[in-house]
């Protein structure tokens, strides 16, 4: 009987994850790991915090050593990239002219960064930030303490704000709203535009950048109120769109749509991390996360489905955020909420946020306050839960009713540590 060939398309946490469950699964046959990046498979979050600071080499950031995916027998494609998928022939089509035949296949193709689209982009000193060698181009950069300009301010653009104030640079942040607002609100964005601010930081919110101008590399950068800005190193970070390539006439704008088992509309075909836009029984809608964690998990779970296990991929929505010395970490995933409580303050570099839509708490943010934030995951879904008590810094959330008829009926806790996971020691370490 010939073995059966199962092809994953990407090689970042996801891709990497989904090889090794395979294995840890059972499966005996042949894995195909294709990545268009020449280096060996590595995660991203350390791009913009330690690596970019120099405090560690580029080895930490990878996911496995290389005696991982030969004492696995993982076979590694990369420098290549998926060009074309025949569902029919069930064959995949390689840039370098490869054709490899699958049996199963999972698309794990991550993103790729928005470009900004203006004069002068081209110039040398604008960076964007999502790869290994970027990250070391940035960092040589930032060695020379140039003038930063950050064009953005999402999860990326405050990380690299924060390393590259850490490491002597006078930066300088132009953002159309508050940091992070799109995710934490008005509220925690004001406090972390202050936060920066007290860093040293000209945070400049409201206007976008429209030009970039210099001779021979980056000068100055003109705003979209007419205001120019002295820079010689600029960062752009204003997102990512889902990397669909191959897949662009079935995806969506907004990524790969998957059901609750990581299975696309095609055959045989399989979605996770930042490509898949998955149906989440506990959310009651399709969401497509940009998180180590959850493509990490959703890889595992995408090897899951490919084996025949039938189990929903449903964990409650985590992400993190080091900025400085606070610590943020968030559970959940408010789409929209029309109340946010506040707890604690943060001039005491500790509170936290509950985002609450119709009285029902649908999402809640920690900074510096692991343990109350851990503590209030179990308070996610629950509707009328008194405001007073959310507030009140005195009043411990272990103590917080919780009601079981609105508990969500799958309550797996995301915990890399329990389930095969990526260099989990070395994921502690910088986390």
């Amino acid at each position: 009987m010939t073995a059966r060939t199962y092809v994953i398309v990407g090689a970042g946490v996801a891709g990497v994850s989904a090889a090794e469950a395979l294995r840890g699964a059972g499966f005996d046959g042949r894995i195909v790991l294709i990545g268009k990046e020449p280096e060996q498979p590595y995660q991203r979050p350390p791009l913009s915090k330690q690596l970019l600071r120099g405090e560690v080499s580029s080895d930490f950031v990878l996911l496995r050593s290389p005696e991982f995916y030969r004492g696995n027998a993982i076979e590694l494609h990369m420098a290549d990239r998926a060009v074309h998928i025949d569902p029919h022939a069930c064959l995949v089509e390689c840039a370098s002219g490869a054709h490899v035949k699958y049996d199963k296949l999972l698309i794990a193709t991550g993103g790729l960064p928005r470009q900004l689209l203006i004069p002068g982009a081209g110039l040398p000193g604008v960076h964007y930030l999502r790869t290994l060698p970027q990250a070391l181009a940035l960092r040589k950069d930032f060695e020379q303490h140039p003038r930063v300009l950050v064009v953005g301010g999402g999860f990326i653009g405050c990380e690299v704000a924060a390393s590259a104030k850490k490491v002597g640079c006078e930066v300088i942040i132009a953002a159309p709203a508050l940091p992070m607002a799109h995710a934490l609100g008005p509220e925690v964005g004001a406090f972390y535009a202050d936060y920066h601010r007290a860093h040293g930081v000209d945070v400049k919110i409201g206007p976008t950048v429209t030009e970039f101008r210099g001779v021979r590399s980056l000068e100055e950068a003109v705003l979209s109120d007419g205001r120019t800005v002295a820079c010689t190193t600029a960062v752009i970070g204003i997102g990512i769109d889902p990397s669909l390539g191959m897949l662009s006439d079935v995806g969506t704008k907004d990524g790969l749509m998957t059901d609750e088992f990581c299975r696309t509309s095609i055959d045989n075909v399989f979605a996770a991390g930042d490509i898949a836009r998955s149906w989440r029984p506990r959310l009651n809608r399709h969401v497509r996360l940009e998180h180590f964690d959850n493509a990490q998990l959703q890889g595992a779970a995408a090897a899951d489905s490919m084996c025949g296990k039938t189990t929903p991929y449903d964990p409650i929505p985590f992400f993190w955020s080091d900025q400085y010395d606070w610590g943020l970490q968030y559970y959940g995933s408010a789409k929209e909420w029309d109340d946010v409580v506040l707890r604690g303050h943060p001039a005491q570099d500790s509170f936290m946020a509950f985002y609450l839509k119709g009285g029902r708490i649908e999402a809640v943010c920690g900074v510096n306050r692991s343990r109350d934030t851990s503590n209030a995951k179990r308070l996610l879904g629950q509707i009328n839960v008194p405001v007073e008590n959310l507030a009140n810094d005195d009043f411990s959330l272990a103590n917080v009713a919780v009601a079981e008829t609105s508990r969500s009926p799958v309550d797996r806790v995301m915990n890399a540590s329990k389930r095969p996971g990526i260099n989990a020691t070395a994921l502690m370490r910088w986390r």
